[in-house]
Order: structure tokens, then C-alpha cells, then sequence
């Protein structure tokens, strides 16, 4: 039986970025949700978890620009690319072997090779939560942080309760996503194989 081709997809700053950032996330959906429930217990009071908060989004401020910086200087960043030409045709059949095909024996219609690392659903879906949701979260979280910054109302309203409820629903967005992610890391060979790639580096064909 011979070996399946591999290719190393995952070098080792992205790997190291992609557990720290990971770690970042879980902690400010962890911290944002008992935030906006006011939660406190003996254990852990209010003001620890809004502690924990603002340093956990500090770290992911600068996992972030680790993440920028490295897709600017490596050759990382060629894969976030977009091509216009067939973009809603190539995410239509994306979404319909998501839907159907895959349940049904199906080959992916965009498999991964040397130049493909994402299928257009899942480019679309990073860039849009790397390059946007992300950053104004980061954005909004300082601006928290340094409530003298922002504009005291706009259109009639708190700049501060506009600035938190953007703050909280691209904070939401991210939640959603992170759980899709986590379930289309499943899909493979096996559920693991993807998990054990962005730790090796090496993902099986």
C-alpha cells in the first residue's frame, strides 16, 4: 500500500498563531457571554472576568497582527486571494456539496492541491471574518477601552452603546462562525484528520 501525498500546508508560525488565536477567542466568548449576563460567583467575580477580557483581547490583538504580517512576507497569504470570474457559480456548488453531495458519496468539487487551500466557502468566510469582522472587533475593543475616543452621540444615540453593540455583534458573528469552523474541520477522511494537520503541518490528500 503506498503513502498519500501530503502537503505541508501549515508552517510553524501559522501554527503557533492559529492555537493562540484560538485560545484568544475561546477566552473572550467565554468572558464577553458572563459579561453580558453579569455573571459572578465566588470564584471568579465581575470585574476578574472583565479583566480577563480586555487581556485576552489584547493577545488577540497581537496574534492579529502576527496573522497580517506573516500573509504579507510568506507565501500564506496567496490563498485568501478572490477570483471574480464564476464566484457565485463555484460558491453555489460549494454550498450544494455541503448540503447534499457529501452526504451522498460525492467528490468535493474544489479539492485541495499545492494551490487551493480553502474552497470558495471557506475563502469568503475567512476573509470576511479575518479582514473585517476581526478588525472591527479589535477596533471596538479599544475604542471600549478608551471610552474618551468615541464620539460623544451619533444620530441621537450613546457613541459608547453604538460602539458596544457593534463591538458584541461582530463578537457574535465570530461565535457563529467559530462553530462552523469547528464542524467543517470534521469533514475529511476522518473526523480528526484536519485537527491533526493543524498540528503537524502536514495535511493528507
Amino acid at each position: 500500500m503506498g503513502t498519500s501525498e501530503k502537503i505541508y500546508f501549515y508552517p510553524l508560525w501559522l501554527r503557533i498563531w492559529h492555537a493562540f488565536n484560538a485560545l484568544g477567542i475561546l477566552t473572550l466568548i467565554i468572558t464577553g457571554i458572563s459579561m453580558q449576563s453579569s455573571f459572578e460567583t465566588a470564584i471568579i467575580g465581575f470585574n476578574t472576568v472583565v479583566n480577563l477580557h480586555n487581556i485576552a483581547g489584547i493577545l488577540v490583538f497581537i496574534s492579529y497582527l502576527l496573522f497580517f504580517t506573516g500573509n504579507l512576507v510568506t507565501g500564506n497569504g496567496k490563498y485568501y486571494l478572490m477570483k471574480i470570474k464564476g464566484f457565485f457559480k463555484n460558491l453555489t456548488k460549494q454550498g450544494t456539496y455541503y448540503a447534499w453531495g457529501m452526504f451522498h458519496g460525492q467528490k468535493s468539487p474544489f479539492p485541495l492541491s499545492e494551490k487551493r487551500k480553502f474552497n470558495p466557502l471557506q475563502k469568503i468566510s475567512y476573509l470576511l471574518v479575518m479582514y473585517f469582522a476581526v478588525p472591527i472587533v479589535i477596533i471596538t475593543g479599544i475604542a471600549l477601552l478608551f471610552p474618551e475616543i468615541i464620539i460623544d452621540q451619533t444620530w441621537g444615540l450613546s457613541g459608547v452603546f453604538l460602539t458596544a453593540i457593534l463591538h458584541s455583534t461582530m463578537g457574535f458573528l465570530i461565535s457563529i462562525f467559530l462553530i462552523i469552523h469547528l464542524y467543517i474541520a470534521s469533514v475529511g477522511k476522518s473526523p480528526l484528520d484536519n485537527y491533526k494537520a493543524i498540528i503537524s503541518g502536514w495535511h493528507h490528500l
